[in-house]
């Protein structure tokens, strides 16, 4: 119940649904308790009619006011108890006609008045007409009023069957009607909330309701207003990472230089130690610089490229760092397929991919590279030997400048940052698992593009 009411507070939909059922529900309850007494109150004065049309045939006809065998008054439809009429003179109480027996007239007063009225006779009730003769004679016509009532009472209630019919199924399109009209309403929180933080583009307003409308534009102008933000930010981080890269390298030339010059073994240290820190920074901006270019909303060119002539380049590039700790690492499977996408993003995120394979494998470990090709996607793999990264930590890794508690290794943490921006932007999916699972070792990277489309021969 608590549900119920919860729901009912915070869901207009509901609200909606539940206020218009009610209100059917109770134009319905008043319709039909009016329609049922309305009828009612027809179909008596129909079997009053009934009875001033008997008395008026009677006298009409001019019919002989005497008792006949009771077989001559007609059929056995005639003698049912619901078509029972009582005609008799009032003045000498003779019964003149019964549908069941002539032989029990209804002992009705002698003075009951001209016209319709109701009189008890015993513990029963009568509709009684009665109707003076041009002899001077009162003739009575009588009907028992509760197979009047019976009658009656069957036929209000037939009324009620077209609302005890149209009601559950009014109630039905109502509710159909409630979810059509909010089901652009759901499908738009439905499309903002698989939407990444990064996909600020404004919610197309033409297919939703006037209502809305106002607050769909209101929302994008925020929209706009939070990417202006955004963009500033990325600039900014863009911007001072230039500024920056011209005075470390002002400063690495002057360390090299100051290398060539006599020194003492302790500032000889002290000089190695300066240009590491150098190397280390300007390694800092690089991948800031990356970063900030991978963040960006604009769009880039893209073309087909292998998968393994990027491997390649990539394992040029960085095969200096793995042989200074002995690490076996290469292609480990001679399939190739493409993927559509820049050819600077796909670099960057496999050289990260690797970059990062390499710096946490420990010496004389092993880092492999693959890809898997499928009719509905293509995937690279990147597996290290080592030690992985723990479930909790899977989605903290992605954050920017975080890196794994334990780890010794140098490095910005932003490598994988570098490479989800780029997976979410080029839409691929990204997923982190263990290289080795039942020692739960090693990381496995996997990253899938969406299949290409194979090109035509000529």
């Amino acid at each position: 119940m608590d549900g119920l009411e919860k729901r009912l507070r915070e869901s207009l939909q509901s609200k909606l649904s539940v206020g218009l059922s009610l209100t059917i529900l109770g134009v319905a309850l008043i319709a039909g308790i009016f329609a049922f007494f309305l009828a009612h109150h027809e179909a008596e004065e129909l079997q009053d009619d009934v009875l001033r049309q008997l008395a008026a045939a009677i006298v009409r006809q001019h019919l002989a006011l005497t008792t006949p065998p009771v077989g001559e008054l007609g059929n056995e439809e005639v003698r049912d108890r619901e078509n029972r009429v009582f005609v008799q003179l009032l003045a000498s109480s003779s019964s003149i006609a019964s549908g069941v027996s002539a032989d029990l007239p209804l002992a009705l007063p002698a003075d009951l008045v001209d016209g319709l009225q109701t009189v008890s006779i015993g513990h029963e009730r009568y509709r009684v007409l009665v109707r003076a003769l041009d002899s001077g004679e009162r003739l009575a016509v009588a009907q028992d009023t509760a197979v009047r009532d019976e009658i009656s009472r069957g036929g209000a209630l037939l009324t009620l069957t077209p609302f005890l019919i149209l009601v559950p199924i009014l109630l039905l399109v109502v509710a159909a009607m409630v979810r059509k009209i909010f089901r652009p309403v759901a499908a738009l929180a439905h499309e903002i909330d698989q939407r990444h933080e990064d996909e600020l583009h404004p919610i197309a307003p033409e297919t939703l309701p006037n209502e809305i409308r106002p607050f769909v534009l209101a929302i994008n102008r925020l929209l706009r207003r939070v990417e202006k933000s955004m963009d500033a930010q990325r600039r900014f981080i863009g911007d001072a990472a230039h500024e920056l890269r011209s005075p470390l390298t002002a400063l690495s030339l002057q360390a090299e230089r100051l290398a060539a010059a006599e020194m003492s073994l302790n500032a000889q240290e002290r000089l190695k130690t300066l240009r590491q820190g150098i190397e280390r920074g300007a390694a800092l901006l690089d991948q800031l610089l990356a970063l900030a270019r991978a963040q960006a909303s604009a769009n880039t060119s893209q073309s087909r490229l292998s998968v393994q002539e990027v491997y390649r380049r990539v394992l040029e590039d960085l095969m200096p760092l793995a042989e200074a700790k002995a690490i076996d690492i290469g292609v480990v499977c001679a399939a190739d397929a493409e993927v559509v996408i820049n050819d600077f993003d796909l670099m960057t995120l496999v050289k990260n991919l690797v970059g990062n394979a390499i710096r946490y494998t420990p010496a004389g470990g092993r880092v492999d590279l693959s890809v898997l090709a499928t009719a509905a996607a293509t995937t690279l793999v990147i597996e290290d030997s080592g030690p992985g990264i723990p479930d909790a930590e899977r989605e903290r890794v992605f954050d920017p400048f975080y890196r794994v508690l334990g780890s010794n290794e140098i490095g910005s943490g932003l490598g994988l940052s570098i490479v989800r921006a780029i997976a979410v932007r080029v839409g691929a999916t990204l997923a982190l698992g263990f290289a080795d699972q039942p020692s739960c070792s090693g990381l496995r990277v996997t990253v899938t593009f969406p299949a290409v489309e194979k090109r035509c021969c000529d």
